[in-house]
């Protein structure tokens, strides 16, 4: 898993102590609430900062993974997740400014004033 969020699945080939990252035979796949899609993506270099979980895939379990999901093309399970993303950017931002108007802080810090 990446740092933006992406899942890469392929044979890990090379890696060095900054966590830089050589992947042959990589699938992007992206994940909705009851799909998947997978894009093949073949020799995938990934720089080390931006890898935020790396792990072994267990074969015979690998299936489990995608159970009960059903296969979408990746262009449209990345629709999907991105229309997913937007519609919690807009609650968030709903709820940020309920809030505001109650004399609470939100977490991105846009209306603080440093009052020390």
């Amino acid at each position: 898993m990446l740092r933006d969020g992406r899942k890469l699945y392929g044979v890990l080939r090379s890696y060095d102590q900054f966590a830089n990252l050589v992947l042959q035979d990589t699938v992007e796949r992206a994940y909705t609430a009851d799909a998947y899609g997978d894009a093949a993506r073949g020799v995938y270099v990934i720089r080390g900062e931006n890898v935020v979980l790396l792990g072994e895939v267990d074969l015979s379990k690998e299936d489990a993974t995608t159970a009960g999901l059903r296969p979408v093309s990746f262009k449209e399970a990345m629709d999907a997740v991105r229309l997913a993303a937007d519609e919690k950017r807009t609650r968030d931002a709903e709820k940020n400014k309920m809030l505001q108007a109650r004399g609470f802080s939100t977490a991105d810090g846009a209306d603080y004033v440093d009052s020390y």
